[in-house]
């Protein structure tokens, strides 16, 4: 009965500090984990310049991994990746009017159907 009490006790005395050894995590983990978005829609494009048009009809060109896009274009898929901002100038295949389209920088793609929803306009 000793026995157990004593080991009941180390181990309450020894979960907090057990606890404190996980560390907090970074900031820029945090920050990746706050500026994704999913965004859902039907996949147009083709040579490596690729846009998403979601079901309220609002356009996004898809930039940085690409290359896994192409099996899925004309399909319903969920895109998710970070806003890309001014700093995303760095890709030199932009299109010219890409500026007033949201640009999404893409990290991963879950296909949804086969065939698009309709859009609205």
């Amino acid at each position: 009965m000793a026995k157990t009490l004593i080991l009941t006790i180390a181990f309450l005395v020894s979960a907090p500090w057990l606890q404190a050894q996980q560390p907090p995590p970074t900031s820029s983990q945090t920050k990746d984990t706050a500026a994704s978005q999913k965004v859902e829609g039907c996949l147009q494009g083709s040579g490596g310049n690729f846009i998403l048009i979601d079901n309220s009809g609002v356009t996004y060109q898809l930039q940085g991994d690409t290359a896994k896009l192409t099996d899925h274009v004309g399909h319903e898929v969920q895109i998710t990746g970070t806003p890309a901002g001014a700093s995303a100038g760095s890709s030199s295949s932009t299109a010219a009017g890409a500026g007033s389209q949201p640009t999404l920088e893409v990290k991963s793609v879950k296909h949804i159907s086969k065939t698009c929803k309709a859009a609205s306009k």
